[in-house]
């Protein structure tokens, strides 16, 4: 409890002097197990020469770096990233230097010894992927039987460790009534959920995406499947904020979004090159992660893409951003710049966002 205590007035003061804590997705390795009919890491897709994983210690080395520079939630994803097989090191290592290590896995390889091992080691929260409102579909398309059993006796050993579970469900079509859901996640101990905007394509190395019908939606289609997440609200909780759902309706309209991306500024993306990109979508890395020293940020206020876990956690995020502006216009003598930060009407839609989602957020 009095570390608890002392990451929230850690990450309050960053969010006055720094507009809040930055997080960076860490992709391990790029070798995968399951068969996923939308995505390129599929274990039947990859390439030989495409399978890459980080060593150990070039993964502190990166972590201590990232963590000098801001970065205090670090995301371990792949591929599979429970198949590197030195990942409760990386934890362990990332948690012992102020870090918040966070956990993106399909659940096939989550035993009661490896939950231990990575509660002890100092995981946060970990997020599992789910794909579909039944067993066996979701089975089918992962090509991992039985792997819901194993999900959902791990959120009965996460509970116990009081590690934060979430699923991650890719907006596809293996999803026919998204009011369906809730009963199928709740039977597997899940208590909230977060959707995956779909991908056919991205700029960088990632490949979480494919060109697949199960994902190829017309603007109408997605629309649809919007307004659907936005009514599953009332039935469970989406960890997707309601003002990100409708910027994604209004970017597939072509209409102005009200929150840019901080992509490359506050959240980053490292491959397992250790490149660091400002994000999934974006072609040049801005450096290698050893070279990471701040002066790299971009803010431009991007809207080229729809990634959820740039594009929510974006309109979080903002007011703590323009704290912060604010903050530091005031201290060069810019008064008018500072109040404009902090009068900022889209402040407001922020707090709101983050309010909507404070059932969720302690749990990181």
């Amino acid at each position: 409890m009095i570390q608890k205590k002392r990451n929230f007035w850690n990450l309050a003061w960053q969010g006055i002097t720094e507009g809040g804590p930055s997080m960076c997705q860490f992709a391990i390795t790029s070798n995968c197990n399951a068969r996923c009919g939308f995505c390129n890491f599929a274990v039947d897709k990859m390439l030989p020469e495409l399978k890459h994983s980080v060593s150990l210690e070039d993964a502190k080395q990166a972590a201590e770096n990232l963590y000098n520079n801001g970065v205090y939630f670090l995301i371990y994803v792949g591929g599979e990233p429970m198949l590197h097989p030195q990942l409760e090191e990386m934890i362990r290592h990332a948690s012992g230097i102020g870090m918040a290590p966070m956990l993106v896995t399909n659940g096939s390889l989550l035993s009661s010894e490896r939950i231990k091992a990575l509660a002890e080691a100092g995981l946060v929260s970990v997020i599992i992927s789910i794909d579909a409102a039944s067993a066996e579909k979701h089975e089918n398309n992962r090509g991992l039987k039985g792997v819901c059993e194993r999900i959902k006796l791990a959120n009965e050993l996460f509970k116990q460790y009081d590690i934060g579970t979430t699923a991650s469900v890719t907006m596809s079509r293996l999803i026919d009534d998204y009011t369906q859901l809730p009963k199928f996640l709740t039977s597997l101990g899940f208590d909230s959920v977060t959707f995956s905007y779909p991908l056919t394509t991205l700029a960088s190395n990632y490949l979480g995406y494919a060109d697949s019908n199960l994902v190829d939606y017309t603007v109408e289609e997605l629309q649809e499947r919007f307004e659907a997440i936005k009514a599953l609200k009332k039935q469970f909780h989406v960890v997707n904020p309601t003002a990100s759902i409708e910027d994604m309706q209004n970017h597939l309209r072509g209409e102005p979004e009200q929150f840019g991306c901080l992509g490359g500024w506050k959240f980053f993306y490292l491959d397992w090159h250790l490149n660091l990109y400002r994000c999934h979508n974006w072609a040049e890395p801005l450096c290698h992660v050893f070279e990471f020293d701040g002066s790299q940020r971009v803010l431009d206020g991007c809207t080229n893409c729809m990634m959820d876990c740039y594009r929510d956690a974006s309109v979080m995020q903002h007011i703590a951003v323009s704290l912060s502006q604010g903050v530091d216009s005031l201290a060069k003598g810019q008064i008018t710049r500072a109040l404009r930060a902090w009068f900022d009407p889209r402040n407001v839609i922020s707090i709101n966002a983050v309010l909507e989602e404070a059932k969720w957020l302690p749990r990181l």
